[in-house]
């Protein structure tokens, strides 16, 4: 898990280009993530009904938030972070979803004129975003504190979704051994992306789930202002040998991520 700090002008097709929270609290998620990130908010009215908005670093966009509606509360969907992966062609993507055996939940859409998205889930059911993008590009800043440095999938089936995966974005995949059990790379033109690990008997029947990991300066520090802005730290500042110190954190909505201070090698 190492990563170059980056402005970003264009994602690569096939890297994690986006991260976006719904939430049953807009206002109070807008609160807790600008203490702990010292991230900065621009509203935007999209609908009657809806505001998005954008989380930014010094002005450039990392992410966004936006209030999960009833509609989407009815369909048991919880406050959760959403990943998007950059593609060339959506229709295209989705319809390879399909003819690989996972399913496309939301068909593709245009967004305005910022993009072109769609939603899938892969055949162990995590879900994932695509994004062609237009006048958006997604994240205009990766690897630095405060934004979008990794992504992880926790499966049901790592083999199966491995394989999905490698062939949707044409991923290679690099398993090794992590504290005794198996973490698989996913690596894009290149380039490490993300990592995947197999669920066990402890994880309790939760389904597979994406997760982001946003870069920190001081794990314990950022952990700490965490749990004091009324989060759940579900895994504690830990040491991840020749990579960083991580721990996973559970904002007090419900939404769940990762922070991590990356070890840079000279």
């Amino acid at each position: 898990m190492e990563a170059k700090k980056q402005e970003v002008i264009e994602h690569a097709p096939g890297s994690f280009c986006w991260v976006e929270l719904g939430t049953s609290d807009a206002a109070a998620s807008k609160k807790f993530y600008s203490a702990i990130f010292g991230w900065t908010m621009e509203d935007e009215q999209v609908a009657p009904d809806c505001v998005y908005t954008k989380l930014q670093i010094g002005g450039k966009d990392v992410g966004a938030l936006y209030q999960l509606n009833e509609e989407m509360k009815a369909q048991g969907i919880p406050p959760n972070w959403g990943l998007y992966v950059a593609v060339t062609n959506v229709d295209e993507t989705a319809k390879q979803v399909t003819a690989l055996g996972g399913k496309v939940v939301m068909e593709p859409f245009d967004v305005m004129d910022v993009g072109r998205m769609a939603i899938l889930q892969d055949p162990t059911g995590a879900t994932l975003s695509l994004w062609q993008a237009r006048k958006h590009i997604g994240s205009q800043v990766v690897n630095q504190p405060g934004t979008l440095c990794w992504s992880e999938l926790a499966t049901t089936n790592a083999e199966t979704a491995g394989a999905f995966l490698s062939k949707l974005f044409g991923w290679s995949l690099k398993a090794g051994d992590v504290a005794g059990f198996t973490y698989t790379e996913f690596i894009n033109q290149g380039t490490p992306i993300g990592g995947m690990m197999q669920m066990t008997a402890e994880w309790g029947g939760v389904p597979p789930y994406w997760m982001p990991y946003f870069a920190v300066e001081d794990c314990d520090a950022v952990t700490e202002k965490a749990k004091s802005a009324g989060a759940s730290i579900k895994v504690p500042p830990t040491d991840i040998p020749n990579t960083g110190r991580f721990s996973v954190i559970q904002d007090p909505q419900g939404a769940g991520f990762a922070i991590i201070k990356l070890t840079h090698h000279a």
